[in-house]
């Protein structure tokens, strides 16, 4: 049987707005004990996603104050996603050709969940060095 994202996907993943502050963002972050969160809109769109590195490198590293830099001028905009019934491969050979660790994942125009590199590796290799970083961590 073939897998599919959703299979596999965390749904509901932690989102911010464009006008979210980077103090914003992090703060998810370190709550949620993530490395990113999901930028979309009032109607649930995707607009982008920012990382960590983003606050640091695009934001911080140049002298922007973490208070007032708004999460749409440091995100990356209009993210590689893929939909819940597209076929794991799909999303693996996404990841691997576009270099990103996570995939968002929409439905109808609307996110409705994330799909990492750890989730992959739990999946299709649990015994693999990161597929047991990943399930360590998930369950810590």
């Amino acid at each position: 049987m073939t897998q599919t994202v959703r299979d596999v996907m965390t749904p509901g993943p932690v989102t911010v707005a464009p006008d979210a502050t980077l103090i914003d963002a992090a703060q998810q972050m370190r709550d949620k004990d993530i490395g990113d969160v999901l930028v979309v809109d009032l109607d649930g769109h995707l607009r982008g996603i920012v990382t960590d590195r983003d606050i640091v490198v695009r934001a911080l590293a140049d002298g922007r104050e973490a208070r007032v830099t708004m999460v749409g001028d440091v995100c990356s905009p209009d993210p590689v996603s893929v939909a819940p019934d597209d076929d794991v491969e799909r999303a693996v050979d996404m990841m691997r050709g576009k270099a990103v660790r996570r995939l968002p994942v929409v439905e109808n125009g609307r996110l409705v969940g994330v799909v990492s590199l750890g989730d992959m590796a739990i999946e299709r290799d649990p015994q693999s060095a990161l597929g047991q970083i990943s399930a360590a961590a998930e369950n810590n």
